[in-house]
């Protein structure tokens, strides 16, 4: 079949192929250059190569297609037949290849490659209206050459945690799909595109399974990816609502139920931007999304993958309207880490961010709460918990506020620099203990004084208390050891003796 539909076709030989394929570099959606790889078995800058993995392109198996030869160059056919050529190169492109034989139908494999920078040349100096033909054969290539299937041990180690960017996964195949990837931003960005016809094609299908592709594990598709989506929802404005809710789902996915994906940092950063351009007042469906998806997001111990992106982004929704801030830090609270102490360092450095842009009428409405749980953070035996905790009093802004709130404020966190001060194993977290010490002095005098000595009173009462429950227990074991225990005598022994018993004893 592939025969007879190429015999009808013009060729040109296949030796007079492009020579600066190695100098040639795409845009992407924020102005930077993607550079292109040189050849199949290229490994990028920086890597070496203990530290790659490879990995299968895609499970179904690729096109069986022999003796396929180049077409013949745009230049050398009239403009009438030029988007008829355009079809029939992205038909010839539709054969997919196997890579992981690089010796493997290596002839066609560069036919392809020549045959993809055609078009992708061709897009990007196009001046004139695409027709429907062109943009249905478009999706149809885009579709076969990248929507795939991973392999199942494509997954099997991908924890989602900080050391997976250490040995990433590349996908051999890549010299074809990135040029692939660099049409399809092209194409979708170009001006010759129509998108009342577009959206047609790239529909809501096309947008789901394009989601589905950023679960890679190749930094490089999923760099693409993240352009292309950014591309796609600036241009077909109609699919906007549906891309939110279909990131929103992968979201819901990733928290709840796996808490794997490889691609959560580039949906959040092609967010950030989305959000920025939010009008206002924001819509009830914008804050849902902020409650729902962004504070939950917090949860995954895999956060710190992508903390950078998720904090821009909550930072976006205060600027657009800062009466969110409240609700904000209540909502990080509720996620705030336990036993993870590497956690709780990323959460103190985003609240501190946070606060930064919180006005008073907002910090008064969480403040007591908020102090309660630094307070416990000053008093941690991680020094670095206790270290960032202290830190938070260097920035002008929260000493603002603080100072403002300081009769709620400082009988919080004075009783935890006392202990502080008692207690504490690290003398990095002594010393800047004493400087936040000296600062509510400073500050208030008076009152400073005053939570010192309530402090030491309730040190006293406690200790008090707790002599009184030793002696009360040694009267209990001493009137314990007097009575006979028989085999047959049940002995109810409860964590404290009843009010009676005690004043019994007493």
């Amino acid at each position: 079949m592939w025969k007879q539909f190429l015999s009808k076709l013009p060729r040109k030989s296949s030796g007079s192929g492009r020579d600066d394929f190695d100098s040639g570099q795409c845009s992407n959606g924020n102005g930077s250059s993607i550079q292109r790889t040189s050849s199949c078995g290229s490994i990028p800058a920086g890597r070496s190569t203990s530290t790659i993995k490879r990995m299968s392109s895609a499970v179904f198996p690729s096109s069986v297609v022999a003796g396929i030869e180049p077409l013949v160059s745009f230049k050398d056919v009239p403009n009438s037949e030029k988007q008829n050529l355009f079809v029939s190169k992205l038909n010839l492109c539709c054969a997919v290849f196997d890579f992981s034989d690089p010796s493997k139908s290596s002839a066609e494999k560069d036919i392809k490659r020549q045959t993809l920078l055609d078009l992708v040349d061709f897009v990007d100096s196009s001046s004139s209206r695409f027709s429907e033909a062109v943009i249905a054969a478009c999706s149809r290539m885009f579709a076969v050459n990248l929507f795939r299937v991973f392999p199942p041990n494509y997954r099997s180690g991908s924890g989602g945690g900080e050391g997976d960017e250490d040995e990433p996964m590349f996908d051999p195949a890549w010299c074809h799909l990135q040029l692939v990837y660099e049409l399809l931003l092209k194409f979708i960005g170009s001006n010759s595109l129509d998108a009342k016809i577009g959206k047609k094609y790239f529909d809501h299908s096309f947008i789901v399974r394009l989601l589905n592709l950023l679960d890679s594990e190749d930094p490089r598709e999923r760099d693409c990816l993240k352009t292309i989506l950014h591309r796609i929802y600036g241009k077909f404005m109609v699919h906007r609502p549906f891309i939110r809710k279909a990131v929103s789902n992968i979201f819901y996915h990733f928290v709840f139920e796996t808490q794997r994906h490889n691609g959560i940092a580039e949906l959040l950063e092609v967010f950030g931007s989305v959000i920025s351009g939010f009008a206002l007042p924001l819509k009830e469906e914008h804050k849902i999304f902020l409650w729902r998806v962004l504070i939950p997001l917090h949860k995954p111990k895999s956060v710190g993958v992508y903390l950078q992106q998720l904090t821009y982004c909550v930072t976006q929704f205060l600027e657009k309207d800062p009466k969110l801030a409240g609700s904000i830090i209540i909502g990080l609270l509720r996620y705030w880490p336990i036993t993870n102490s590497q956690k709780e360092v990323m959460f103190l450095s985003e609240i501190e961010e946070i606060l930064e842009a919180t006005s008073m009428v907002e910090f008064q409405k969480c403040m007591v709460p908020l102090f309660r749980r630094i307070a416990h953070c000053v008093n941690s035996s991680h020094f670095q918990v206790a270290e960032r905790a202290l830190f938070m009093w260097n920035n002008d802004h929260i000493i603002s506020l603080v100072a403002q709130n300081r009769l709620v404020i400082m009988p919080i966190i004075v009783p935890a620099l006392e202990q502080n001060s008692q207690n504490h194993w690290n003398q990095a977290v002594l010393n800047l203990t004493a400087n936040v010490m000296k600062m509510f002095s400073e500050m208030d005098e008076e009152l400073f004084s005053a939570c010192l000595t309530k402090c030491k009173e309730e040190d006293d009462n406690q200790a008090s208390l707790e002599e009184k429950r030793r002696l009360t227990w040694e009267k209990l074991e001493s009137a314990a050891a007097l009575q006979p225990v028989t085999g047959h005598t049940a002995v109810l022994v409860g964590r404290q003796p009843s009010a009676n018993l005690i004043a019994t004893l007493i």
